[in-house]
This record gives C-alpha cells, sequence and structure tokens, in this order.
C-alpha cells in the first residue's frame, strides 16, 4: 500500500456531503455522495446500478472538477482529480 500524498477529510458542519456527478453534455447528472476528499482526490458512494464512465465531472460544494477513477468495490469510487 502506497502512502497518500494528501490528507483525507470527512465532510461535515456546513458542509454537505451531497454531490451530482455530471457525465456528459447530454446526460442528465447523476447523485452522489462524498465520503472524504483531499486536494487530489476523493471517495464517492453512488447509488443507483448506473456505472459511470472512467472520467466524469464533479460538482461539489460549488466547485467543478475533472475526475477520472482509480478503483471501485461496490457503491464506492475512488477518484483522483
Amino acid at each position: 500500500m502506497y502512502p497518500r500524498r494528501f490528507a483525507r477529510v470527512r465532510p461535515r458542519g456546513l458542509v454537505s456531503d451531497a454531490a451530482k456527478l455530471i457525465l456528459g453534455p447530454k446526460a442528465p447528472a447523476m447523485d452522489c455522495r462524498v465520503v472524504d476528499y483531499s486536494p487530489g482526490g476523493a471517495c464517492l458512494e453512488i447509488s443507483g446500478q448506473i456505472k459511470p464512465p472512467n472520467r466524469f465531472e464533479l460538482l461539489f460544494g460549488g466547485t467543478r472538477k475533472r475526475c477520472r477513477i482509480v478503483w471501485s468495490t461496490g457503491r464506492r469510487l475512488g477518484v483522483a482529480f
């Protein structure tokens, strides 16, 4: 196991854990929950059976980040920004 480059934190307080995955220009946005995040990536929990593409945009806390999936287990995804 490699050490993390950035410390991960869990959303709490005034920061909501709700986020949206922007899958494409014509595809509907997909709801998800941010389990934890860091400046370099995040752990997301998706609801539903649709598997997102390998690259997408994450809309979280008023910011939009380009992401790529680096791991997935069940309903959880690890993404890098």
